[in-house]
């Protein structure tokens, strides 16, 4: 468990938020783009 009276690493912390948000975002632009081309060549 963490201790009482630690200070967070902010920096890690932002760092980390911003890969994953730049993962979503990119994930989900991926899957909109083989969704796009999905139903231009298959239907």
């Amino acid at each position: 468990m963490a201790e009482h009276g630690s200070a967070m690493d902010y920096a890690e912390h932002e760092k980390t938020y911003n890969l994953f948000i730049g993962l979503v975002k990119w994930g989900s632009i991926h899957v909109i783009a083989i969704l796009i081309l999905m139903a231009i060549f298959l239907v």
